[in-house]
């Protein structure tokens, strides 16, 4: 699991026109889920199961 700015650095995210992250092998919106306990967001892809982390 890396974080969201690797996977934009790296090309396994990217951006759409409305700013939403998506997957670059699938394709596919990722998800969010939030855990209280936790600092940050952890975003998914429903298709692949990859996870980037988000702080802030």
């Amino acid at each position: 699991m890396t974080s969201v700015r690797k996977g934009l650095r790296s090309g396994d995210l990217e951006k759409d026109t409305y700013e939403r992250l998506t997957c670059t092998n699938c394709g596919e919106v990722l998800d969010t889920r939030n855990d209280p306990d936790e600092v940050g967001r952890l975003r998914v892809c429903p298709s692949c199961d990859s996870e980037w982390t988000e702080v802030g």
